[in-house]
């Protein structure tokens, strides 16, 4: 039963797109929504029934226990002459992600019910295409064979291409292509990486790959190097960022959610779960080169949003900062900075989520996302002003709210981790967060304070109020961004073991 529903997980998207490209536009998008909850229940039932013994029994792994104890899996033979199999399981360290994964894609389907960009054409083909995205970085986060996990990393561009040159802005074509360009050269460094970590070890299991498989120190480096520069691209870290910024501010709102909710989060997991844990000597040797790198990309991140006069582009930026945190977290190689990198990949997630959805909102109703065409928000649409503050405020960092944990304890394992550069490096971090909370005070102070701006007052009264299907798509994120800050276990207790495992195998 257990492996039905992580099959039904991968399947019910995959179902869902083939009958959504096929039925007219209004049956499409319902019925691909319906598959996209389908989906989300099936994720949530998953870790239900992992922690109550229903349909399977999970028992935590003891201390020096393999990186990687699925709580289930599925493993059948795939190409035999090659040795590869379909190999899927899930365990804590990639369970939130499937779920946020599954979360976010049914929101977006459910906000194209009301609201299909225009460009593009039927809703029910953006709708076939956000589910084709959604079974590629459900694979990613769910494969165990590293041939596949290779496949379903390189299923997401397509679609991708294709929701952002399709449904974009203006610009969408160019932003197209610079996201395919980019993606192709990190997928021929994946494949390259791929190969040689198969080629040396003799296998791609993920699992006997993490639990020592023997490479000599020079594979380990190469492979390293050539994984770590694929995931960065994708992340996108700096200085390998720049895609991203046009991808998002050319996007549909619902491709920038997805793209900015977890297609980011498949370059960060990537190098947590293949890159550090099948080459750690590579990543005990680079890690001084990904700290640095991460401060930089941290503030690089900051200075560049404080210099932002476009809405959606500031959020794209700020997420160069906030996977910045992510990678130094990784970069320590302590647990303390892997859970840090974990709760901060979520939380990213939730946040950049809601923040995309409300810049969407923004600008459909004043048709601009320039600063300083929009202002004195709050004086028109109380509400909208008022989520776009606490979104704000949850990606700046503050107590209580999810972006605070990833943040506060990358810092954290920096210092951990000792030694004047990695105590600098830290210092460094926490300049940047509050550079963070400079930028988002003065979007607020630019888009929501003062008098009502031309374009914010000559917008029609009805079209200020919040529609029902927003509060459909926004609701549940606000919840998340409130209840994973309050209660950080829900993410933190699952990949405690499995992160200390991992830290174990990098060490020893």
């Amino acid at each position: 039963m257990s492996q039905s529903a992580l099959v039904a997980v991968l399947a019910l998207p995959a179902l869902g797109a083939a009958l959504a490209a096929l039925l007219p536009d209004r049956a499409a998008r319902l019925a691909g929504t319906g598959f996209a909850g389908l989906a989300f229940v099936a994720s949530v039932l998953l870790g239900v029934a992992a922690h109550t013994g229903g349909w399977f029994s999970y028992q935590p792994a003891e201390s020096g226990a393999p990186p990687i104890v699925p709580w289930t899996s599925v493993d059948v033979s795939w190409v035999p002459g090659l040795d590869l199999r379909l190999h899927f399981g899930v365990d804590g360290v990639s369970y939130p992600l499937v779920v946020l994964t599954t979360l976010l894609t049914l929101l977006c389907c459910l906000y194209t019910i009301w609201h299909v960009p225009a460009g593009g054409g039927r809703g029910g083909t953006l709708v076939a295409l956000l589910l084709v995205v959604e079974v590629g970085m459900l694979g990613t986060f769910l494969a165990l064979d590293l041939v596949l996990f290779f496949v379903f990393f390189e299923v997401v561009l397509l679609p991708m291409y294709a929701i952002i040159a399709g449904w974009g802005g203006e610009d969408r074509r160019h932003a197209a292509r610079k996201f395919a360009l980019y993606t192709l050269f990190g997928s021929v460094l994946l494949l390259v990486g791929v190969f040689t970590v198969v080629a040396a070890a003799g296998t791609a299991d993920l699992v006997t790959l993490t639990s020592g498989a023997v490479m000599s120190r020079t594979t380990q480096l190469a492979a390293f190097t050539l994984l770590a520069i694929a995931f960065a691209v994708k992340s996108p870290l700096w200085p390998l960022h720049t895609w991203l910024p046009d991808a998002h501010t050319q996007a549909p709102t619902v491709g920038s959610v997805l793209l900015a909710g977890v297609l980011l989060k498949m370059g960060t997991y990537g190098l947590i779960r293949v890159a550090v844990g099948v080459a750690p000597e590579g990543a005990r040797w680079a890690a001084p080169l990904l700290g640095a790198l991460a401060v930089a990309a941290i503030l690089v991140g900051c200075l560049v949003c404080l210099a932002q006069t476009e809405l959606k582009r500031l959020i794209a930026y700020s997420s160069v900062g906030h996977m910045g945190f992510v990678l130094l977290g990784v970069a320590t190689l302590t647990a303390t900075g892997i859970q840090a990198a974990l709760i901060g990949n979520v939380a990213h997630g939730i946040i950049t989520g809601l923040l995309f959805f409300l810049a969407g909102a923004v600008k459909d109703r004043f048709h601009t996302g320039d600063l300083a065409v929009l202002g004195g928000l709050r004086e028109r649409s109380p509400w909208l002003s008022g989520l776009l503050a606490f979104a704000a405020i949850a990606s700046l960092g503050l107590p209580g709210l999810a972006g605070f944990w990833g943040e506060a304890f990358a810092v954290v394992a920096a210092f951990e981790r000792g030694g004047g550069g990695w105590v600098t490096l830290g210092v460094l971090a926490a300049v940047g967060g509050a550079l963070t909370a400079a930028y988002f005070l003065r979007l607020l102070r630019r888009v929501t304070h003062g008098p009502a701006s031309p374009a914010v007052a000559a917008a029609a009264a009805p079209a200020l109020r919040i529609s029902g299907m927003e509060l459909v798509a926004w609701s549940p994120l606000v919840i998340l961004a409130l209840l994973v800050g309050l209660v950080p276990a829900l993410v933190l207790g699952l990949s405690d073991i499995p992160v200390q495992s991992l830290v174990e195998a990098v060490i020893r």
